[in-house]
């Protein structure tokens, strides 16, 4: 099953505007006729730079490589409108970086790897590392309440640490109006303080993720406070000169270039210019520029130990902690987190003008960096993070999760996977990384609660609340079981069959890692304990025997949707799907590109949407791709039921609670589709108001004031009965993750293909 935080639509019709062709680089052949051609120049390729002084000589990853990066982000730049794109990719001391399209459509000047892009909220991660440089030398206490560093912040009914803040711990809200966030005038960091300064906190802090600009703000007046330098004279003379971030500085318009890309938004089906916004206000939380070459900087500045100290790099790569126990999947500046078996350091960016994504990887000493200048791009961003990610680290070879029709299987293989991918990653990062493993104390009795985790009689009298403790079993307040069970598989099979053996199971399922574990168990005399139970055994090895029986062999490494004529292998996976109907490889994802692929073609795109939810009737994935697209084609009626199965899998019961539909919305460009996603979804939850309340905004925004009207009203009655349940029963409140959070059940399966890394709350024009 694949789990995903992003719902997989984003629906754009065909370009009204048409993208201006630039020269085609002569490393790339010319298009045929007809062809959609990504506009690429002549100097949008990089050369491989002189290296400064100290720093590691860059060399060229091998021709095959170059050809299947450049080929996949050209690939993917067909869908849609798009005007510039650059990215960057590295791994060790080889660099690839192009760009792609326009960073001006009407003066038709290309996207280059030297075009500046605004970084957004990937300051974020620039503005935390000032502050830990300020806490290594001395200057600055981590839990210092920030009031006794910016005075201008009245102290609040909670003292609210520096340490709180640099992990969105602290309580500070976000923007909570429009209004709130449109700036449109250049202020001082005093003033930028002042916008939000009398505003209360939120929640008490340590106790819950609250993604805020003005939170990192406020470590911005921190770092200036702490150094005695402007926040820009520290990042230039500490962060920015140390990592070569040539062009990198605070994004004023007195600052900006040449170079500087141009923004666009998506309106409709055409490009329109971005609206004006100035982000002095937001300077330590998102008032950067900077190159995608800069940011490669940035990442080997981070990976060579050069702006803090490997301990304390693996301080900031390490998850916080809310006070209860739980994981928030962000460090300090950086989103970190587990996705298929890789350890995971990444910030994504999204403002007015631009979309920007950096990811690293390091314990394999790999980094991608992507920026455009199209607003709310995120998802296009982190599905090419992934694709890149595949081609360099895993040969191009696709991850897929497992398809499972029986439900008890389905939280079975579930926790397989959040296994696998906890322990391989924790491994690593831990032995290749700067990262440390939860302490161990009673490996045995690890191992028996993670056994009783995946006994089949628990699991089908409640597979709610299995699959509940299983999504829950990597955290502290579960002892950290399945990162400290599955790190000593890791390492078990490592010293048994080989470092390389371990990469193989990225692209082979999880159960394959359990089968060679239990293998090297049996080599070495694993005690016992270690070894789980018959039962479960048993299990893997029939989901390892399913798996081989439904394989295709043209696309073992390969992707269908990498395919040239993916219809002659559409009998393939029926054919596989029969010999082996309980267990086998999930396609979704790659079925529901294809879908996306075709949405200049209606007929095509619902063809492989009914495809994708016939091969896998029990993939959430797969319905709710199914139902927008039914949605689109003004065929509501038919949708609805669709929602309604999405929700009824074992993974749609938890995912899709009311706080899951409201993120999810998050992604929907359409208002007719966000309209009749919240009309199904307020028939399964008809006690949420604050499903009621955006549903009426949605009926009123397409012209319908009666159903609006009507919307409010149960929006009310939903309040008036929530307020008297607790008062009855006081209890926490269910908590609406920012954009910025993914929880970490949806990220980490082990074979999950779905773009998982976190979006930035700034993406939408509208904060």
């Amino acid at each position: 099953m694949r789990r995903a935080f992003v719902a997989l639509w984003l629906f754009i019709g065909a370009p009204a505007l048409a993208v201006p062709q630039a020269p085609v680089a002569q490393a790339v052949a010319e298009p045929k006729a007809g062809e959609v051609v990504t506009p690429v120049s002549p100097e949008s390729s990089a050369k491989v730079a002189s290296p400064e002084p100290g720093a590691k000589a860059a060399s060229e990853f091998p021709p095959e490589v170059e050809r299947a990066l450049d080929a996949l982000v050209r690939a993917d730049l067909k869908q849609g409108p798009t005007a510039g794109l650059s990215v960057g990719v590295m791994r060790g001391g080889q660099r690839w970086m192009r760009g792609y399209g326009f960073r001006d459509l009407a003066k038709k000047l290309p996207a280059t790897v030297r075009t500046t892009y605004r970084m957004a909220s990937i300051t974020k991660s620039f503005t935390a590392v000032a502050v830990m440089q300020l806490a290594q030398a001395g200057k600055l206490d981590l839990d210092a309440d920030i009031h006794t560093l910016v005075p201008e912040y009245p102290a609040k009914q909670w003292p609210v640490t520096v340490r709180q803040l640099l992990g969105h711990l602290g309580g500070v809200p976000t923007y909570d109006s429009p209004s709130a966030g449109n700036n449109t005038k250049s202020v001082s960091s005093r003033e930028a303080i002042a916008l939000f300064a009398d505003r209360p906190l939120v929640a008490e802090p340590g106790t819950r993720y609250v993604y805020t600009t003005w939170g990192f703000n406020l470590l911005g007046a921190a770092v200036e406070t702490a150094s005695g330098q402007s926040y820009r004279e520290y990042l230039r003379d500490h962060v920015f000169g140390p990592a070569n971030m040539t062009h990198a500085d605070l994004d004023e318009v007195r600052t900006r270039d040449a170079h500087h890309a141009v923004g666009y938004r998506v309106q409709g089906t055409a490009l329109k210019p971005s609206r004006f916004l100035d982000v002095t206000s937001r300077f330590a939380g998102g008032g950067t520029r900077a190159t995608v070459e800069d940011l490669l900087g940035f990442a080997r500045a981070m990976l060579d130990d050069t702006l803090v100290t490997r301990e304390t790099m693996g301080r900031m790569q390490a998850s916080m902690v809310t006070r209860d126990g739980r994981i928030t999947d962000y460090g300090m500046g950086f989103a970190t987190y587990p996705l298929r078996g890789h350890y995971i350091v990444a910030h994504a960016g999204g403002q007015p003008e631009t979309t920007t994504l950096l990811v690293v990887l390091p314990a394999e000493d790999t980094a991608i960096a992507l920026a455009t200048n199209v607003e709310d791009e995120a998802k296009r961003l982190r599905r090419l993070s992934v694709r890149l990610m595949e081609t360099v680290l895993d040969e191009g070879a696709p991850a897929r999760s497992g398809h499972l029709t029986d439900p008890v299987d389905a939280v079975e293989y579930e926790g397989l996977g959040r296994m696998a991918s906890y322990g391989l990653a924790y491994h690593d990062w831990a032995t290749r990384g700067p990262g440390r493993l939860p302490p161990e104390q009673d490996l045995a009795g690890a191992f028996t609660k993670v056994t009783a985790l995946f006994d089949r009689a628990a699991i089908a009298r409640d597979p709610r609340g299995a699959m509940e403790r299983i999504r829950g079993a990597h955290e502290p307040r579960a002892e950290s079981l399945f990162i400290r069970v599955g790190a000593h598989m890791a390492a078990t099979v490592e010293r048994v069959l080989g470092t390389e053996r371990l990469r193989t199971y990225r692209t082979q399922g999880a159960a394959g890692f359990f089968a060679d574990y239990l293998a090297a168990c049996e080599s070495v005399k694993c005690p016992e304990a270690e070894r789980f139970n018959p039962g479960l055994r048993d299990d893997v090895a029939r989901f390892v025997a399913g798996w081989k029986r439904a394989e295709v062999p043209a696309l073992r490494r390969s992707r269908l949707d990498d395919a040239k004529d993916p219809e002659r292998l559409w009998p393939a996976l029926k054919e596989a799907a029969a010999r082996a109907p309980t267990v086998r490889p999930d396609y979704t994802e790659e079925l529901l590109s294809l879908a996306d692929r075709a949405k200049r073609k209606p007929e095509v795109r619902m063809r492989w949407l009914e495809r994708a939810t016939q091969l896998h009737p029990e993939s959430m994935d797969a319905h709710l791709a199914q139902a927008v697209g039914l949605l689109e084609a003004d065929r509501e009626a038919e949708a609805i039921p669709h929602v309604r199965e999405a929700f009824e899998t074992p993974e749609g019961t938890l995912v899709l609670s009311p706080a899951g539909f409201i993120r999810r919305l998050l992604d929907t460009r359409s208002p007719k589709v966000a309209r009749g996603l919240l009309r199904a979804a307020v028939t399964l939850h008809p006690d949420a108001p604050e499903l009621w309340d955006a549903l009426a905004k949605r009926e009123r925004a397409l012209g319908d004031p009666g159903a609006a009207k009507v919307a409010q009203g149960r929006a009310k009655k939903a309040r008036q009965v929530r307020a008297a349940q607790e008062a009855r029963a006081p209890r926490t409140p269910e908590v609406v993750a920012p954009a910025g959070s993914t929880p970490a059940p949806d990220k980490v399966p082990h074979g999950s293909t779905s773009p998982t890394v976190p979006v930035d709350p700034e993406a939408s024009p509208e904060p």
